[in-house]
């Protein structure tokens, strides 16, 4: 089908006021921020044993330790358009204590089991440094679940509803997530098409013999509100478009269990069940490969013009050779203009 582009006069379709109040419009450009620490977190001394028994002494079920960093617009989106209404903030910080880590930063934290690392070490070891990023621990110091990258309010309430209620322990969140998906803005009955994106049979793999270039894998759905914004949005400038046209581009219905894959790794399986065994939950999620077929980076949450042309400079650039971590690389790139 053809792409869908933002429509601005339906009586049916979301207006600005709309897109901006789900937090999936924002202006995603980096400045300065501040990592952000409302009243309403706990002051900690970054000893996570301390805070959790803090959080069990006044009757909550946690911790859940915030991953910021500033000049993150993810962040502040966080903080505007989640943590700004009642029942959201409410909701979490009657359950859980909420703690702040700098994913950048420099001090000591000591984890839940004892070990002592650097903000930016533990950040990094933990997965944590896409950031806004949450883990949810549990009274024993287990972790229920981590969110990685903005969520906006209504897919941030699902993940609130499947950490609280403990649906970690008869399902996935992917799979939670198709129950409580929420109604779609756009009435589309297919997944958007566009030229970049490579044909079937979808044979990818590079375990034996390696690719010229590197590979991007779109895992889209459906109806799909977000995969619309990405479509009508990010994906319709030049820069973004020049730089995919520089590695091989593949679009999947996460949902699809008759479109047969050749993955990465050499491995025959179905779109459904590649996305399941990635644990592909998010849509779009945009999963980045090498030449050999090793993931470099993925992205699986709500994704704007800056944040994608980066990683994907990060990618071609290979700024993973030298950098282990996307934020470390971009904290060494100049400023854009």
């Amino acid at each position: 089908m053809a792409l869908a582009i933002l429509p601005t006069a339906a009586a049916d379709d979301p207006d600005e006021d709309e897109l901006l109040e789900e937090g999936l419009v924002f202006d995603d450009t980096p400045r300065p921020i501040g990592l952000h620490t409302p009243e309403w977190f706990e002051l900690s001394f970054l000893d996570l044993r301390e805070d959790l028994e803090d959080a069990v002494e006044q009757g909550k079920m946690g911790l859940a330790v915030y991953f910021g960093m500033d000049d993150c617009p993810y962040c502040e989106a966080l903080f505007d358009k989640n943590f700004s209404q009642d029942d959201i903030r409410d909701y979490l910080s009657s359950h859980f204590n909420v703690v702040a880590i700098d994913a950048l930063g420099t001090r000591e934290v000591t984890d839940l089991d004892g070990e002592t690392w650097l903000e930016r070490r533990y950040a990094a070891e933990r997965r944590l440094n896409f950031t806004p990023s949450i883990a949810f621990y549990d009274a024993e110091g287990e972790r229920i679940h981590q969110m990685r990258g903005y969520y906006p309010p209504y897919r941030f309430r699902a993940l609130l509803e499947y950490v609280i209620d403990r649906h970690d322990k008869e399902k996935s969140f992917r799979d939670y997530l198709e129950r409580a998906d929420p109604p779609p803005k756009f009435d589309l009955d297919d997944i958007n098409e566009r030229d970049f994106f490579v044909n079937p049979p979808y044979a990818l793999d590079r375990s034996r013999i390696p690719a010229d270039r590197p590979l991007v894998v779109f895992f889209e759905r459906e109806a799909c509100h977000a995969c619309d914004i990405l479509h009508s949005e990010p994906l319709q400038d030049d820069a973004v478009l020049e730089r995919i046209a520089m590695m091989d581009a593949v679009q999947l219905n996460a949902d699809d269990p008759d479109t047969p894959v050749l993955t990465p790794a050499g491995e025959r399986t179905n779109a459904k069940e590649w996305a399941a065994d990635l644990d592909v939950h998010w849509a779009p999620t945009m999963i980045f490969f090498d030449e050999k077929g090793e993931e470099i980076i993925r992205i699986d949450s709500v994704v704007h013009l800056n944040r994608l042309r980066n990683v994907m400079d990060y990618v071609l650039t290979r700024g993973y050779e030298e950098f282990p971590t996307f934020e470390l690389w971009r904290a060494q790139q100049p400023a854009r203009p």
